[in-house]
């Protein structure tokens, strides 16, 4: 059985993430884990699961580096309520690629500095797989010059939030100075080819995917959120489920690195991003057979069942919002 190798990892085991304790993990110790074997990161047996305490991983082991090949690192943050967000970090011969950002300046603060103990390079590249403020709040501490990759839809929502943060007196959101022209950049960053993929709208308008056809990697952004309750505040529903059919079909593709939720091992990856889409399909044929039903949108709100997935992070509160966004889409309302 091939052994995890975890470098400073720090053991105590806090199964909760008090709001008080939130702002900690600015400044904990980063440990790397270094994957011996695709299997490494389930060489043991886990629970699939979302949840860093079910799953058996103490909160002080955040943040942390998953190193997928090399030169390519998973960078997983604690967030509240307690699951990860995941940037990708790719080292390249004279500087470095990343996608997704953090949640705050301070988070995104830490990673920066946290990258740093990897490599010396400067941060050349930041491709925008989300737009969401989870992943980009914290863009402004990125350096200046460096260069954007972004979709003509995620830019405009970009300047849509900035425009809403000045008017608000708030920090105005870091808007990129062009968007990409096509649904496909190509980036040779010296050590390997970074392809940026744009495969279909899903959780956003303008999700963006980047793969490592050398290293068969596929980081999807939030497009696949592991064990995380499918969230379609901004989300086109059944566009999603294709989008994800696509990157499934996808050749030089086995590691398949989600947005939120943890990084698994190439196989249980595929597995889980199967389950994801699963789980997408289940909640709009849940909230089709309610409208069929001839249940009212509030009620359906009320008694929208979701089985297993329930027991997903953000079911409680992401429910409901699913229930509204598939409702518009069946009405035909959803632009």
């Amino acid at each position: 059985m091939p052994r995890l190798l975890p470098s400073r990892l720090v053991v105590s085991a806090r199964s909760v993430l008090p709001s008080a304790l939130a702002l900690t993990f600015a400044t904990a110790s980063v440990s790397v884990l270094t994957v011996a074997t695709p299997s490494a990161l389930t060489a043991q047996a886990v629970v699939r699961t979302a949840d860093p305490a079910k799953r058996g991983v103490p909160l002080t082991a955040f943040p942390r580096f998953v190193k997928l090949a090399d030169n390519v690192y998973g960078y997983e943050e604690i967030r509240q309520p307690g699951f990860t967000t995941v940037s990708l970090v790719v080292i390249g011969r004279d500087g470095v690629l990343i996608v997704d950002g953090q949640g705050s300046v301070a988070a995104t603060q830490t990673m920066v500095d946290k990258i740093k103990t990897l490599t010396p390079l400067p941060i050349k590249w930041y491709v925008v797989g989300s737009d969401h403020g989870d992943h980009t709040a914290g863009n402004s501490v990125l350096p200046k010059g460096i260069t954007y990759v972004v979709h003509p839809n995620s830019l405009a929502q970009l300047k849509r939030d900035s425009a809403a943060a000045a008017a608000r007196g708030q920090s105005t959101v870091v808007v990129p100075p062009k968007a990409m022209t096509g649904n496909e950049e190509t980036i040779d960053v010296g050590t390997t080819t970074v392809k940026v993929l744009f495969l279909g709208r899903a959780h956003t308008g303008g999700d963006l995917m980047v793969q490592l056809p050398r290293e068969k990697i596929l980081f999807m952004s939030e497009a696949y959120l592991n064990r995380v309750f499918p969230a379609m505040r901004s989300a086109y529903p059944s566009e999603w489920v294709k989008t994800v059919d696509a990157a499934l079909a996808l050749k030089d593709v086995d590691w398949f690195i989600p947005g939120h939720g943890f990084i698994e091992d190439r196989q249980v990856s595929r597995e889980e991003l199967v389950t994801f889409r699963d789980a997408l399909v289940s909640v709009i044929a849940e909230v089709k057979r309610l409208k069929d039903a001839g249940v009212s949108l509030d009620d359906a709100v009320k008694q929208a069942k979701w089985g297993a997935l329930s027991e997903w992070f953000l079911a409680e509160q992401q429910g409901p919002v699913a229930v509204r966004k598939i409702w518009a889409e069946l009405d035909g309302t959803l632009k």
